[in-house]
């Protein structure tokens, strides 16, 4: 398999971290949607990051999709949406992973905003807007981790486990005066843990 992206992409590196966490092989390609779109697009004409290129040519796209296949035809589910067969669990690491899910992509938002929009033509109303989404999803985040924390044992980490800590890594990468890590000392810990394991340090955001 190869899995086609940059790892400065939390949905990417999501899906890399997955990859090692469920001991599949698989190729790292790191190719810009923006920088490398032509090379891209021979690969996915599509041009999403990122896309699975399986070993028989079909492509995947989606981080959450990726994962589930490869959870499928994986040996151990490590990355599953629960660590267990409880229906609670199975509740709360999905709500887990749709707050981080949001939190990426209003993060991105705010990014592609600032960064590739000329500033005349920024609308600061817009940003607020999506400013104040984004520190929702980790407000509530942050009270989920308070009633409960996630397991703090690699082997356990799971699929909710390992985007909640994606997503704060790439949301104190990029907008870190939005959303100040000192508020969030749930998230902060959690997240030093994760960062701590193999499967994460050997993947880091480029």
């Amino acid at each position: 398999m190869k899995l086609i992206g940059m790892l400065d992409s939390p949905y990417v590196r999501r899906v890399a971290i997955g990859l090692k966490l469920l001991e599949l092989d698989f190729e790292h390609r790191s190719v810009s949607v923006f920088s490398g779109f032509e090379e891209f697009r021979k690969l996915n004409p599509v041009v999403k990051a990122p896309t699975l290129i399986l070993d028989d040519g079909q492509s995947l796209m989606d981080s959450t999709l990726i994962l589930d296949y490869v959870t499928a035809i994986a040996k151990s589910d490590v990355t599953s949406a629960s660590a267990s067969e409880n229906a609670e669990d199975y509740l709360r690491a999905t709500r887990l992973t749709g707050l981080a899910l949001a939190a990426c992509d209003k993060t991105v938002q705010i990014v592609y905003e600032r960064n590739l929009r000329p500033a005349e033509k920024q609308y600061e109303p817009w940003i607020d807007r999506v400013s104040t989404q984004l520190l929702a999803a980790y407000a509530v985040l942050e009270a989920e981790l308070d009633l409960g924390t996630l397991p703090l044992d690699a082997g356990r980490l799971g699929q909710a486990g390992v985007i909640v800590a994606v997503a704060w890594r790439f949301t104190q990468m990029m907008v870190p005066k939005i959303v100040v890590a000192a508020e969030y000392p749930n998230l902060q810990s959690f997240s030093a843990f994760a960062e701590r394991q193999p499967a994460f340090e050997s993947t880091p955001p480029e």
